[in-house]
């Protein structure tokens, strides 16, 4: 490939905001370096030839001029010439072609490892390779502001919000009625047969794993193997080109899929990975961060090596400030060009630990997030975890913060497959008051989850005592092994009528539990309709139909699938219809008009939950909620007020009498939601009166409505 110095006249320009940037006949171009000591543009032609320009303007170490003549299409990179001193992390190497860490869209894929590495030999001692890394490198795409109309944004309040985490690719892929070259992109995500079944299901938001640009890490492309989540990203503002029905589009697929969604009132979170990149640690490729300022952008020791808290071989330096404007540059484009709603941030945790030390939750790059006036109207969703102990922060971040509530997960799956005690369980059915209310938060901002992408679906959950990651060809090493899962009798598979029929009970357990707990649920997408990965419990890496939804199930299982989405959507409207079930403020045992508390603990003769009774060994328990002194709001910020509430949970291998409360709780109890039926209609849907002996079935979930008193009568209405 040819490569030429060009005489073009380059224009000063002006160093922010940072990219490249079409104005005035020309396009002007930015980029951050302030230990280069020169820096090249390079053009890259159609013909795969490269012209060269020098940037010789640089203010604030930030590189820039205004080239003349250059439109919206034309490829880029950056040469940096520097020092290549690896014993100080530095590593520029005018040899490796860099991405534009601000590029808007990027082209291309990583095709040589060996010409992106930027070393020879040693990665930390050997001498800096002078291969060329041209032709084996993602490029930079020149694009256009603008695009499609993204509409207008739902807002939907968190109190109300459904959480529905799923994969652009994965969700359509192998839909039978979306076309086949919409699959497994933007666009299909945005046809009409999906957005419908997302309304039907009564999910408010999506949260789509990793949409920015990835690339496969190198212990991937090492082992030929490709990524499929995502979570290996290579630039922060473009969308990932692979998710494009049309190579080039993406951008404007991305806005149409926004504004589809918007129209039918869903919104659009993002899973964003602003915790390491796909440069992976010294020995990987030099892609872009690396060669430009290593230091500046990685996290390093004292020594010049780089760190790593977040298992994937290099970690973003949280306390840098040209990581926290490029953070929160990025978070402001996808919010104002793209439209994206809400975000939910990958191993949170390391975005307070600047330069590797403790966790604060008030630390540069979290508060700047958070004092943004563009994102402070955004849903902020923290990961609160990384790779070492000292991340694992759940509770700890600061007001404006949600988080994946990981003490929910495992509490909720060891209460339905046996284990003794009820009071942690307490805590996690009434919005986890222990681990957010002290620090001005609302229960909606502990996302309660079951399962999540990463780790056993549901129906696995109920299937499988031990992972099965033979695929992943790490010979069954990776992927978690704390599953806290359970077989019910058989590994995997099974045509025991009896297994098959409790596993399906103990998915709507967790199901109902997840829904009517105070808090905002997220559902894994297939998880609502018996979605099985075969115990794969880290299909990262498998773009197959082992991580595909499969919208077309044998006809063995068909029955099951639909009965079990049926029962998800019942009790998702359930949950939509009972704002007392999904309240934004914190139970406090405050009075209410019916003269008790606002929540009430009944062990099974009826009688309320007694200090000492917190700490046995019990497998029932029972949950009434006046509805009566509702918190919860309307659009209009007015208070609802609802039915009052029983829920009775019963995790023994064995049915459980209990006896109703008193008339104080309410006059009659309509049986409105039964686990231990396949579509969730209670078995004996006839109410019953106040301190009625009722059995509860084993391992069942059973939901009562007590209605609202009118003038000193019960109403049925809703």
């Amino acid at each position: 490939m040819a490569t030429r110095p060009s005489t073009q006249h380059v224009r000063a320009g002006r160093p922010f905001p940072l990219g490249a940037h079409p104005e005035a006949g020309g396009v002007r171009f930015a980029i951050t370096s302030a230990v280069a000591d020169a820096v090249d543009l390079c053009l890259i032609d159609a013909d795969g030839s490269e012209r060269r320009i020098a940037l010789t303007e640089r203010t604030f170490g930030v590189w820039h001029g205004l080239v003349p003549g250059v439109t919206p299409g034309q490829r880029y990179g950056y040469r940096i010439h520097g020092p290549y001193d690896p014993a100080r992390g530095l590593r520029c190497n005018p040899h490796k072609l860099l991405l534009d860490p601000y590029a808007r869209q990027i082209t291309g894929g990583l095709t040589d490892l060996r010409a992106a590495q930027g070393f020879t030999g040693d990665p930390e001692r050997g001498p800096m390779s002078t291969v060329d890394s041209l032709g084996s490198v993602p490029l930079s795409v020149v694009s256009s502001p603008g695009g499609p109309d993204t509409g207008v944004k739902p807002e939907v309040p968190f109190e109300e919000a459904v959480v529905y985490e799923l994969h652009v690719k994965g969700f359509t892929q192998q839909h039978p009625f979306i076309p086949e070259a919409l699959r497994g992109t933007y666009l299909g995500l945005a046809h009409p047969v999906a957005i419908e079944y997302l309304t039907r299901l009564g999910v408010t938001s999506v949260e789509l794993l990793p949409v920015h640009s990835f690339l496969d890490e190198p212990s991937l492309v090492r082992a030929g193997r490709h990524n499929y989540w995502g979570y290996s990203p290579l630039g922060f503002f473009a969308p990932h080109a692979a998710y494009a029905s049309e190579p080039g589009h993406e951008v404007e697929e991305f806005r149409l899929m926004v504004a589809a969604l918007h129209a039918a009132g869903i919104e659009v979170i993002v899973d964003v990975v602003f915790n390491h990149t796909c440069e992976g640690g010294p020995d990987g490729p030099t892609l872009s961060f690396r060669g430009l300022n290593a230091p500046v952008y990685y996290l390093h020791t004292e020594r010049g090596h780089m760190a790593d808290i977040t298992g994937c071989g290099n970690t973003l330096e949280a306390g840098s400030p040209t990581v926290v404007r490029l953070v929160t540059d990025s978070l402001r484009y996808w919010t104002q060009e793209l439209g994206v709603d809400g975000f939910r941030f990958d191993l949170a945790s390391t975005l307070g630990r600047a330069r590797g030390g403790g966790f604060d939750p008030a630390s540069t790059l979290l508060t700047a997030i958070t004092t943004d006036p563009v994102l402070t109207r955004c849903k902020l969703i923290a990961e609160p975890w990384d790779a070492t102990g000292e991340g694992y922060r759940v509770g700890g971040f600061g007001a404006q913060w949600a988080e994946w509530n990981g003490r929910y997960r495992d509490t909720v799956r060891d209460f339905w497959r046996g284990a003794t005690g009820v009071r942690d369980l307490a805590y996690r059915l009434s919005g986890s008051s222990d681990l957010y209310d002290h620090n001005l938060r609302r229960p909606w901002q502990s996302i309660n989850f079951v399962t999540a992408h990463d780790g056993f679906t549901l129906r696995d959950l109920v299937s499988y005592n031990e992972k099965h990651n033979e695929a992943n060809g790490e010979d069954n090493r990776d992927g978690g092994n704390d599953n806290r899962s359970w077989n019910h009798g058989a590994e995997g598979g099974t045509a025991d009528p009896r297994i098959r029929e409790l596993r399906a009970r103990q998915v709507r357990n967790m199901f109902a539990t997840l829904l009517l707990s105070t808090g905002t649920p997220m559902i894994t997408a297939g998880d609502e309709f018996w979605r099985t990965q075969g115990g794969n419990n880290n299909a990262y890496c498998l773009d197959d139909e082992t991580s595909w939804l499969d919208w077309t199930p044998e006809d063995a299982e068909a029955a099951e699938a639909d009965a079990m989405l049926s029962f998800a959507r019942r009790v998702v409207r359930l949950r939509a219809n009972s704002p007392a079930l999904r309240q934004p403020e914190f139970f406090e045992g405050r009075t209410t008009p019916t003269g008790k508390p606002d929540l009430v603990w009944f062990r099974p003769d009826g009688e309320e939950f007694g200090e000492t009774d917190w700490f046995e060994d019990r497998h029932t328990l029972g949950m009434w909620v006046d509805g009566s002194n509702s918190q919860a709001r309307n659009r209009d910020g007015e208070l609802v007020p609802d039915h009052s509430w029983l829920m009775w949970l019963h995790a023994g291998d064995e049915p459980a009498e209990v006896v109703l409360p008193g008339r104080e709780y309410g006059e009659t109890f309509k049986p409105t939601l039964d686990t231990s039926t396949a579509d969730g209609s209670p078995a004996n849907p006839g109410p019953l009166e106040a301190k009625s002996r009722l059995t509860l079935q084993s391992r069942s979930l059973l939901l009562l409505r007590a209605p609202r008193l009118a003038a000193g009568h019960p109403t049925e209405g809703h």
